[in-house]
Protein backbone atom coordinates (compact mmCIF):
# COMPACT_ATOMS: atom_id res chain seq x y z
CA UNK A 1 0.00 0.00 0.00
CA UNK A 2 0.80 4.07 -0.23
CA UNK A 3 -1.25 6.23 1.14
CA UNK A 4 -3.18 3.05 2.88
CA UNK A 5 -0.60 3.09 5.81
CA UNK A 6 -0.73 6.83 6.50
CA UNK A 7 -4.65 5.89 7.06
CA UNK A 8 -3.61 3.64 9.80
CA UNK A 9 -1.71 6.17 10.95
CA UNK A 10 -3.93 9.12 11.38
CA UNK A 11 -6.62 6.86 13.01
CA UNK A 12 -4.17 5.29 15.72
CA UNK A 13 -4.28 9.22 17.07
CA UNK A 14 -7.27 8.11 18.24
CA UNK A 15 -5.98 5.50 20.29
CA UNK A 16 -2.81 7.15 21.28
CA UNK A 17 -3.41 10.94 21.41
CA UNK A 18 -0.34 11.91 23.18
CA UNK A 19 1.87 10.89 20.43
CA UNK A 20 2.52 12.99 17.03
CA UNK A 21 1.04 12.00 13.76
CA UNK A 22 5.32 12.03 13.06
CA UNK A 23 6.06 9.56 15.08
CA UNK A 24 2.89 7.55 14.39
CA UNK A 25 3.41 8.15 10.25
CA UNK A 26 6.93 7.09 10.85
CA UNK A 27 5.49 3.55 12.40
CA UNK A 28 3.44 2.84 9.85
CA UNK A 29 5.83 3.36 7.35
CA UNK A 30 8.63 2.15 9.00
CA UNK A 31 9.06 -0.97 6.98
CA UNK A 32 9.44 1.61 3.43
CA UNK A 33 12.00 3.65 5.20
CA UNK A 34 13.98 1.08 5.94
CA UNK A 35 13.87 -0.45 2.27
CA UNK A 36 15.46 2.18 0.58
CA UNK A 37 18.00 2.26 2.57
CA UNK A 38 19.16 -1.62 2.22
CA UNK A 39 18.17 -1.45 -1.55
CA UNK A 40 21.19 1.07 -2.26
CA UNK A 41 23.54 -1.02 0.38
CA UNK A 42 22.66 -3.56 -2.05
CA UNK A 43 21.37 -5.55 0.86
CA UNK A 44 17.94 -5.88 -0.66
CA UNK A 45 16.55 -6.26 -4.58
CA UNK A 46 14.13 -4.64 -6.19
CA UNK A 47 13.46 -4.56 -10.57
CA UNK A 48 10.96 -2.17 -12.45
CA UNK A 49 9.15 -4.42 -14.34
CA UNK A 50 6.47 -2.24 -16.13
CA UNK A 51 2.99 -4.28 -15.81
CA UNK A 52 4.11 -6.55 -13.20
CA UNK A 53 0.20 -5.91 -11.37
CA UNK A 54 -2.02 -3.31 -12.60
CA UNK A 55 -1.08 -0.99 -9.85
CA UNK A 56 2.78 -1.24 -9.32
CA UNK A 57 5.67 -1.62 -11.68
CA UNK A 58 8.14 -2.89 -9.33
CA UNK A 59 8.98 -6.41 -8.65
CA UNK A 60 9.99 -7.26 -4.83
CA UNK A 61 12.87 -9.94 -5.62
CA UNK A 62 14.16 -9.69 -2.41
CA UNK A 63 13.78 -7.89 0.76
CA UNK A 64 13.04 -10.53 3.80
CA UNK A 65 15.25 -7.94 6.36
CA UNK A 66 12.89 -4.86 5.87
CA UNK A 67 9.87 -6.88 4.79
CA UNK A 68 9.39 -10.51 6.07
CA UNK A 69 6.75 -10.80 8.93
CA UNK A 70 9.14 -11.89 11.50
CA UNK A 71 11.35 -8.88 10.82
CA UNK A 72 8.31 -6.22 11.02
CA UNK A 73 7.51 -7.76 14.40
CA UNK A 74 11.14 -7.07 15.86
CA UNK A 75 11.00 -4.02 14.23
CA UNK A 76 8.09 -2.93 15.96
CA UNK A 77 9.30 -4.56 19.50
CA UNK A 78 12.76 -2.24 18.62
CA UNK A 79 10.57 0.98 17.58
CA UNK A 80 7.92 0.37 20.65
CA UNK A 81 10.98 0.56 22.88
CA UNK A 82 12.75 3.04 21.84
CA UNK A 83 9.61 5.20 22.06
CA UNK A 84 8.89 3.89 25.13
CA UNK A 85 12.66 4.79 26.48
CA UNK A 86 12.49 8.60 25.18
CA UNK A 87 8.97 9.12 25.87
CA UNK A 88 7.74 7.33 28.93
CA UNK A 89 4.13 6.48 27.25
CA UNK A 90 3.31 2.58 27.24
CA UNK A 91 0.07 3.37 25.51
CA UNK A 92 2.03 5.10 22.77
CA UNK A 93 4.52 2.39 22.60
CA UNK A 94 2.43 -0.15 21.82
CA UNK A 95 0.22 1.69 19.16
CA UNK A 96 3.82 2.48 17.41
CA UNK A 97 4.40 -0.96 17.47
CA UNK A 98 1.45 -2.72 16.31
CA UNK A 99 2.01 -0.22 13.66
CA UNK A 100 5.07 -1.00 12.47
CA UNK A 101 3.58 -4.86 12.48
CA UNK A 102 0.37 -3.54 10.63
CA UNK A 103 2.35 -2.34 7.34
CA UNK A 104 3.01 -6.03 6.57
CA UNK A 105 -0.45 -7.07 7.27
CA UNK A 106 -1.60 -4.15 4.96
CA UNK A 107 1.31 -4.98 2.37
CA UNK A 108 -0.15 -9.17 2.55
CA UNK A 109 -3.54 -7.87 1.05
CA UNK A 110 -2.10 -5.87 -1.97
CA UNK A 111 0.98 -7.43 -2.86
CA UNK A 112 0.96 -10.88 -5.25
CA UNK A 113 2.75 -13.57 -3.40
CA UNK A 114 6.23 -12.01 -2.44
CA UNK A 115 6.37 -11.29 1.20
CA UNK A 116 8.45 -13.33 2.82
CA UNK A 117 7.72 -14.83 6.86
CA UNK A 118 11.42 -15.31 7.69
CA UNK A 119 14.31 -14.05 6.27
CA UNK A 120 16.33 -16.60 4.01
CA UNK A 121 14.34 -19.49 2.77
CA UNK A 122 10.95 -18.68 3.07
CA UNK A 123 7.14 -19.78 1.57
CA UNK A 124 6.04 -16.04 -0.03
CA UNK A 125 2.70 -14.64 0.79
CA UNK A 126 0.00 -11.97 -0.95
CA UNK A 127 -3.64 -11.53 -2.01
CA UNK A 128 -2.95 -9.53 -5.14
CA UNK A 129 -5.12 -6.81 -4.97
CA UNK A 130 -2.66 -4.86 -7.23
CA UNK A 131 -4.04 -7.28 -9.69
CA UNK A 132 -6.87 -5.14 -10.17
CA UNK A 133 -6.99 -1.11 -10.29
CA UNK A 134 -10.51 -0.54 -9.54
CA UNK A 135 -10.50 -2.56 -6.27
CA UNK A 136 -6.94 -0.94 -5.68
CA UNK A 137 -8.23 2.36 -5.57
CA UNK A 138 -11.47 1.45 -3.63
CA UNK A 139 -9.80 -0.09 -1.05
CA UNK A 140 -6.90 2.27 -0.51
CA UNK A 141 -8.95 5.56 -1.30
CA UNK A 142 -11.88 4.19 1.55
CA UNK A 143 -9.12 3.67 3.94
CA UNK A 144 -7.29 6.62 3.63
CA UNK A 145 -10.95 8.61 3.73
CA UNK A 146 -11.83 6.87 7.52
CA UNK A 147 -8.20 7.08 8.47
CA UNK A 148 -8.44 10.94 7.92
CA UNK A 149 -12.40 10.74 9.63
CA UNK A 150 -11.01 9.38 12.55
CA UNK A 151 -8.41 11.79 12.61
CA UNK A 152 -10.48 15.08 12.22
CA UNK A 153 -12.96 13.46 14.86
CA UNK A 154 -9.63 12.95 17.23
CA UNK A 155 -8.12 16.05 17.02
CA UNK A 156 -8.89 20.17 16.19
CA UNK A 157 -6.81 22.76 15.02
CA UNK A 158 -5.40 24.92 16.90
CA UNK A 159 -4.84 27.92 14.62
CA UNK A 160 -4.99 28.26 11.23
CA UNK A 161 -1.83 26.33 10.07
CA UNK A 162 -3.40 23.26 12.11
CA UNK A 163 -6.35 23.43 9.71
CA UNK A 164 -4.75 24.60 6.25
CA UNK A 165 -1.73 22.26 7.08
CA UNK A 166 -4.17 19.60 7.32
CA UNK A 167 -5.79 20.06 4.06
CA UNK A 168 -2.50 20.69 2.20
CA UNK A 169 -1.29 17.24 3.38
CA UNK A 170 -3.99 15.59 2.23
CA UNK A 171 -4.06 17.02 -0.74
CA UNK A 172 -0.40 16.25 -1.04
CA UNK A 173 -0.71 12.53 -0.33
CA UNK A 174 -3.17 12.34 -2.44
CA UNK A 175 -1.16 13.48 -5.26
CA UNK A 176 1.64 11.57 -4.17
CA UNK A 177 -0.81 8.47 -4.48
CA UNK A 178 -2.05 9.39 -8.26
CA UNK A 179 1.59 9.83 -9.26
CA UNK A 180 2.61 6.20 -8.20
CA UNK A 181 -0.71 4.94 -9.27
CA UNK A 182 -0.90 6.58 -13.37
CA UNK A 183 2.84 8.20 -13.51
CA UNK A 184 5.28 6.55 -15.75
CA UNK A 185 7.44 3.60 -14.31
CA UNK A 186 10.48 4.77 -12.11
CA UNK A 187 13.90 4.62 -14.58
CA UNK A 188 16.00 2.54 -12.06
CA UNK A 189 15.64 0.64 -8.64
CA UNK A 190 18.33 3.55 -7.31
CA UNK A 191 15.58 6.17 -7.96
CA UNK A 192 12.79 4.01 -6.23
CA UNK A 193 14.75 3.98 -2.96
CA UNK A 194 15.89 7.66 -3.43
CA UNK A 195 12.29 8.44 -3.67
CA UNK A 196 10.98 6.08 -0.91
CA UNK A 197 13.45 8.08 1.17
CA UNK A 198 11.81 11.18 0.34
CA UNK A 199 8.79 9.97 3.25
CA UNK A 200 10.69 11.30 6.18
CA UNK A 201 9.53 14.78 4.61
CA UNK A 202 5.84 13.39 4.99
CA UNK A 203 6.38 12.55 8.33
CA UNK A 204 8.21 16.00 9.36
CA UNK A 205 4.78 17.48 7.31
CA UNK A 206 2.84 14.91 9.93
CA UNK A 207 4.15 16.47 13.35
CA UNK A 208 4.23 19.62 11.95
CA UNK A 209 0.64 19.65 11.23
CA UNK A 210 -0.20 17.56 14.40
CA UNK A 211 1.52 20.30 16.87
CA UNK A 212 -1.04 23.00 15.58
CA UNK A 213 -3.75 20.72 16.16
CA UNK A 214 -4.76 19.36 19.72
CA UNK A 215 -6.54 16.66 21.51
CA UNK A 216 -8.85 16.08 24.79
CA UNK A 217 -5.66 13.97 26.19
CA UNK A 218 -7.02 10.78 26.65
CA UNK A 219 -5.00 8.06 27.78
Amino acid sequence: MIIGHYAVGMAAKRWAPRTSLGTLFAAAALLDLIWPVLVLAGIEVVAITPGATAVNPLTFIYYPWSHSLVMSIAWGILFGTGYLLVRRYLVGAIVVALLVVSHWLLDFIVHVPDLPLIPGESPKFGLGLWNSLPASLAVELGLFALGLWIYIRTTKARDLAGQWGLIGMVIFLLAIYAGAIFGPPPPSSAVVAVTDLGQWLIVALAAWVDSHRRTDGRR
